[in-house]
């Protein structure tokens, strides 16, 4: 929609062209607001600081004129949809300074921002604008009302207090005479630049005094960056302090707000050992220090934040627009879990703008020294209604707590996650008005929590199933198949043949395998309803870690049960499909460990033991395999067929140092490898995944034998396969049965031992993705990177919580003012680091030949031979958009 604006140029408002303009705009301003509503006066003397009726701003527009320098009607009504379609315009852009679009995009965003509060402003201070801001010629202000507006503290408006301090901000030149930026755009700006190159507070400290000092006298210019930082709390969001029993017993809210100790192990709330039991100090005033705090982000705000921008608004609908595709699985709206929930819960599926969630939470050491024992632990959600490109970005997970070290919480982190909870169900329940900038309404918000996702380790803290023993296995639950190996002195976990068709002869086969008939069927997937049964057989434990130390048996627990989840608090928890994610990015690098170890036979990390020999021996399997004695009385051990000899290890780790990949595919998988030890060691997750859907494959051919070879490969193929972007119905159910072989083949080749509880999950990924969807957005690596941002924000190591939680309030502050800085270089439009810039050929045919290229380090000339010049002409027209239609 383009708006006629030329009318505000004419210094003649006797012309019909004028008053047809000013007709125009109060037909604007008034169709979106309730007959008998008042708007902003635009006019030169009001400048939009009064309310007042369409005839009174109909008069005054036409006797004072309107504002030259309201271009852009934020104020009534001219949302980013407006912007948005010019922004696209080259020649419009061409003709725009840096300053009007950032001056224009600060507009919009107050615009959202006063849209988003502006019910909330109706329903609470009704009488104020009625009363102090509809007016007519011949009533006076009333000051006192537009004193409370403008936010005196006696206001009973905050927002509108906020609001207009951020107006007064953006109307305000950054110095007398300033053409190019308002004190709103310079903070803005400034703290954009810091978050953006990670500067420090003292360095900001020092710019701003140095820019105070030699800009003209009357600037705005902050003195310091705490004075930004007011700027940014009144743009972004806050969060609660919530005090904590240092044990993990409890938190200090609700009915323990005012408590002084713990009421479960009897500690004080404070650090000076209960010794002042009011809240402050009555001899030097001083406030009592917690000994442990949580740091707690609500949700709502930032929930309805989502929708206060016109372009992330329409992406929230993004999962109910798209093509159907009944096929394939691309996202998690197309999973068989979405679909059973939208079918459970028509009521909260009618409106696509209720949001659906994912939670994940990990630890890290904030001080990056592995040596220290401290653990942060952070929970952050992910909105899933966002397309595939959007909902795993960093700018989108949002933080909701910031559990405390220095230890983990383990079990206790059920204390911990109680507000958000609480606030869970709330939003599932009543829901929270929220403003829609796409259809300029409000509606009703609701959320729901459709699963976590987390590694194992924190699979059991926050499902209640611990993830060790003979029971490990939280899908097979009470039907695990273990063994403990009575030499290695660890649980295994085989019987892989129970997933095989039930007139398989492998079932049968028990010289092959464990010694064992199979005759099992494979084990039933629980539902919520069987756990909530399961729960039943046992009491609730009493939370933190003092109470920890009891003797074995004083607790009556169920299975591996160790508590029983607040998740179950949520009404809708026990109709979900899937409530906890297995992790692939960890159980590929378990996975990956064990097949290199083994391989290549390094020490403490093989599972071709001694003591998995003498495991051998003691089940009867395998003789080929087992000791046999000398005649000095020594052990001698055969080498087994998935032992790779001298002479192979050397080429299997050349070949792994040899490899080149395109950059940005994996990182530099040589500077893992040691060819003088034959050793392959240090590899991160990512190394691991590419090296298991890649590398191997080619790094065995010819070394090993055709079975442990066909076994190890399909075993790669199975993960890459489960991996992929796009989920075929038909691939998965091929998969499932496959891996149910694969594994049995492994069974045959490997030792007891290699078969860990990591091994084991490989079976269930396939069933879990047929049922969820997509492993992209349900593991860790995400998460991680954005674990590795916050721990990036560390810059006090007396307090690293608090760093955090100060450097994300900022950040996530920019994330919002970022979506209106078109024209400044943010988190959100920073080009990649392989980005070459505009085309230098614009008149070439071919697109692949148009952008500038640059040269490699070093100058070295050689002759390609036909084959390479075959390859490279291959390469060319296979990535050339022109003759695409040509190939297919």
């Amino acid at each position: 929609m383009v708006i006629d604006k030329a009318w505000m140029e004419i210094s003649d408002r006797t012309l019909p062209q004028y008053e047809k303009g000013v007709n125009e705009f109060l037909d604007f301003a008034f169709k979106q607001l309730d007959e008998g509503r008042a708007a902003r006066c635009p006019c030169k003397k009001c400048n939009n600081n009064l309310f007042r009726t369409r005839q009174s701003i109909y008069e005054h527009l036409m006797l004072n004129g309107i504002s030259k320098n309201y271009k852009h009607w934020y104020n009534h009504g001219e949302g980013l949809q407006y912007y948005s379609e010019d922004d696209n315009d080259d020649d419009d852009d061409a003709n725009q300074s840096d300053k009007s679009d950032n001056e224009y995009g600060m507009r919009h965003m107050l615009s959202d921002l006063g849209y988003a509060h502006a019910n909330h402003v109706e329903k609470i201070d009704v009488q104020i604008t009625n009363d102090a801001f509809v007016m007519d010629d011949n009533s006076a202000p009333n000051k006192e009302a537009n004193d409370s507006f403008k936010g005196n503290p006696t206001s009973p408006n905050k927002d509108a207090a906020i609001f207009f301090r951020l107006l007064h901000e953006l109307e305000q030149d950054l110095y007398p005479g300033c053409e190019e930026s308002s004190t709103l755009s310079f903070i803005v700006e400034v703290l954009n630049w810091k978050c953006l190159y990670k500067v420090s507070a003292n360095a900001v400290d020092k710019l701003l005094q140095i820019m105070k000092k030699w800009f003209p006298k009357g600037n705005k210019v902050p003195s310091s960056y705490n004075d930004c930082k007011k700027v940014s709390r009144d743009l972004g969001l806050s969060y609660e302090r919530i005090d904590a029993c240092v044990n993990d017993c409890i938190l200090y809210w609700k009915n323990y707000e005012n408590a002084q100790s713990c009421p479960t192990c009897g500690e004080s709330r404070w650090e000076n050992d209960g010794k002042m039991r009011n809240m402050t100090n009555e001899h030097d005033g001083r406030k009592n220090i917690p000994q442990k705090v949580l740091r707690y982000f609500p949700l709502t705000p930032r929930l309805q934040r989502l929708y206060m921008s016109y372009n992330i608004a329409k992406d929230m609908r993004w999962h109910k627009e798209k093509p159907c595709n009944n096929e394939l699985m691309g996202h998690p709206v197309d999973s068989p879990a979405w679909k059973s929930f939208d079918a459970t819960h028509p009521i909260f599926a009618a409106d696509p703008r209720n949001i659906r969630l994912g939670l994940a939470s990990d630890g890290f050491n904030p001080f990056g020294n592995m040596s220290s024992s401290y653990s942060v632990w952070p929970v952050v959600l992910v909105p899933y209604n966002l397309p595939p490109w959007l909902c795993m970005k960093d700018q989108h997970i949002m933080m909701s707590l910031l559990i405390p070290g220095p230890k983990a919480p383990g079990n206790d982190i059920d204390v911990y996650l109680e507000p958000l909870i609480d606030e869970l169900q709330c939003l599932w329940e009543s829901g929270v008005e929220t403003y829609d900038a796409l259809s300029k309404s409000n509606f009703q918000l609701r959320a729901a929590l459709l699963w976590t996702i987390n590694d194992f380790p924190a699979y059991a803290n926050l499902s209640g199933w611990s993830t060790k023993g003979k029971l490990a296995c939280p899908v097979c639950n009470l039907e695990t198949s273990s063994r403990r190996l009575k030499n290695g002195h660890k649980t295994c976990y085989l019987g892989h043949r129970r997933f095989l068709p039930t007139n398989h002869s492998w079932r049968k086969n028990a010289k092959a395998f464990d010694g064992t008939k199979e005759n099992r069927s494979a084990p039933k997937q629980l539902t919520g309803d069987d756990i909530v049964e399961q729960y039943s057989q046992f009491s609730q434990i009493t939370f933190g870690k003092a109470s920890k130390k009891r003797k074995r048996g004083d607790v009556l627990l169920f299975g591996n049960w160790r508590k029983k989840s607040i998740f179950f608090q949520l009404s809708y928890w026990r109709t979900l499909t899937v409530r906890h994610n297995l992790d692939v990015m960890h159980i590929e690098k378990n996975v990956c460990d064990n097949i290199i170890g083994t391989l290549l036979n390094i020490e403490s990390k093989t599972k071709d033991t001694i003591n998995s020999r003498f495991d051998l021996e003691d089940m009867g399997i395998r003789p080929e395999l087992h000791a046999t004695t000398t005649s000095d009385g020594r052990y001698m051990f055969r080498p087994a067929c998935y032992t790779l000899s001298k002479d192979e290890k050397r080429s299997f780790c050349q070949f792994l140092n040899d490899l080149k990949v395109p950059d940005g595919y994996s990182s530099n998988i040589s500077r893992c490898v040691i060819l003088t030890e034959c050793k392959v060691v240090g590899m991160k997750c990512h190394d691991c995944h590419v090296f298991l859907h890649r590398y191997l494959p080619l790094a065995i051919r010819g070394l090993l034998d055709k079975e442990v070879c066909e076994a190890l490969i399909e075993l790669c193929t199975y993960l890459r396969e489960l991996c992929a972007k796009v989920l075929y119905f038909d691939d998965l159910e091929r998969l499932e049965k496959s891996i149910s072989f694969t594994l049995c083949k492994l069974e045959k080749i490997f030792p007891p031992s290699f078969f860990d509880i990591m091994v084991h999950l490989t079976i269930h990924l396939v069933s879990e993705a047929k049922v969820a969807g997509p492993v992209q957005f349900r593991w860790m690596y995400p998460i991680e990177r954005y674990l590795r941002r916050l721990k990036s924000y560390v810059r006090n190591k007396a307090r690293p919580e608090g760093s955090i939680a100060e450097a994300y309030i900022v950040q996530e502050c920019m994330h919002f003012c970022s979506r209106y800085l078109h024209r400044t270089e943010t988190r959100i439009n920073r080009v990649g680091r392989n980005d070459e810039g505009r085309g230098v050929h614009s008149h070439s045919v071919l697109h692949v030949f148009s952008q500038a290229g640059r040269p490699l380090l070093g100058k070295k000339y050689d002759q390609l031979s036909l084959t390479e010049w075959d390859q490279a002409t291959i390469y060319v027209l296979e990535n050339c958009e022109e003759i695409r239609e040509f190939v297919e």
